[in-house]
C-alpha cells in the first residue's frame, strides 16, 4: 500500500541518506489514483500489469518497462503477480542544466517494449535489473551508479525520440543535421526565456528561418507546435513554483510566463489533469 498518502498526493518516503526507493512489489492490492515528484518506473517480473496514466491505460507485459514522469496522476488495479517499482527524486535530475535537454525525453509516460525499439528495451530490462542489485546491495556508491544508468537510458530514449523525429521529414541527411543544430539554439533559447514574450517572429530570427519555414519544420522536428512547447516549458516551470506554499497562484503564472489567470488555468489543466489550486493544495498538503 502507500504509505504516506494526503489527497492524491504521495510523499515518497526515501530511506535515510537515499534519494531512491524501489518495491520488489508481490501484493495483490490496489494504489489508488495518487502523484508524486518522482520520476517511477515500473517492471512486471512475473504475470502482466496495468497502470492507468491520466486516464490512459497502459497494459505492461512481463519485462515491460512503464516510465511515470514526475507529477502525473496514476493508478493500478489489484493484480497478482510481482513487479518492481523504482522510483527516484526528480530534483536530483531536473535541476541540472545539462541535463535538461534529455529530460525532455521525459514529456509523457513512456511504454518500453520490443515494439517501441529491440535495443532499447533490453538496455531498459537490464537497468531495472541493475538497480535492484545495486539497491540492495547497500554499497557506497550504489545510488551514483542508479543515476548514472538512468542518464544513460534517459539519454538513449531521448536520442531515439530525435532520430524517428529526423526519419518522418522527407529531406538529405545535410539538411537533418542542419535542423539538429538550429533547433538545439532554439530551445535552449526557450528554456533560457520561457518567463517572457516569445513571438514567432523571435523564434524564427533565432533559427535564421523565414516564419512559415519555421513554424512548419519546427512541429515536424520535435512532434509538437512551438507553441505546445513553449507552454509545456512553462508548466513544468509552474510545477516548481507551485510547491512554494507562500507563493500565490497569479504570481505563479506570471513568473512562469503566463500572462493571465485564465491561460495558465486553462493550459495547466490540460497539460498536468488538475488545475493550479488543487496542484498547490495537494502538494502543500504532506
Amino acid at each position: 500500500m502507500i504509505k504516506n498518502l494526503m489527497g492524491d498526493y504521495e510523499t515518497v518516503e526515501y530511506d535515510s541518506k537515499r534519494c531512491i526507493l524501489l518495491y520488489d512489489n508481490v501484493e495483490n492490492e490496489p494504489y489508488p489514483v495518487h502523484w508524486h515528484d518522482a520520476v517511477e518506473m515500473i517492471m512486471p517480473m512475473k504475470n502482466e500489469y496495468r497502470v492507468t496514466v491520466a486516464d490512459e491505460e497502459y497494459n505492461l507485459r512481463e519485462n515491460d518497462i512503464l516510465i511515470v514522469p514526475p507529477c502525473e496522476l496514476h493508478s493500478m488495479p489489484p493484480m497478482p503477480g510481482r513487479r518492481l517499482i523504482f522510483q527516484c527524486d526528480n530534483s536530483v535530475l531536473s535541476q541540472v542544466a545539462a541535463l535538461e535537454p534529455i529530460m525532455r525525453a521525459l514529456n509523457g509516460p513512456i511504454l518500453l517494449t520490443p515494439e517501441y525499439d529491440k535495443e532499447i528495451h533490453v538496455m531498459a530490462k537490464k537497468t531495472m535489473l541493475d538497480i535492484l542489485t545495486l539497491y540492495n546491495s547497500h554499497a557506497e556508491l550504489a545510488d551514483v551508479k542508479i543515476y548514472t544508468e538512468l542518464i544513460n537510458l534517459f539519454m538513449t530514449i531521448r536520442e531515439f525520440q530525435i532520430e524517428q523525429n529526423k526519419s518522418s521529414m522527407d529531406v538529405d541527411e545535410g539538411k537533418i543535421d542542419e535542423y539538429s543544430e538550429k533547433f538545439g539554439v532554439v530551445l535552449k533559447y526557450i528554456d533560457n526565456n520561457y518567463m517572457y514574450d516569445i513571438s514567432l517572429d523571435q523564434l524564427a530570427d533565432v533559427a535564421g528561418y523565414s516564419k512559415y519555414h519555421f513554424s512548419r519544420i519546427f512541429k515536424q522536428y520535435n512532434s509538437m507546435s512551438y507553441p505546445q512547447y513553449i507552454n509545456a516549458r512553462r508548466t513544468k516551470a509552474a510545477e516548481h513554483l507551485l510547491m512554494d506554499s507562500e507563493m500565490p497562484i497569479t504570481e505563479v503564472a506570471m513568473r512562469s510566463g503566463f500572462k493571465s489567470l485564465t491561460t495558465f488555468n486553462r493550459i495547466f489543466k490540460e497539460i498536468k489533469h488538475c488545475t493550479p489550486t488543487d496542484f498547490k493544495k495537494l502538494y502543500t498538503l504532506h
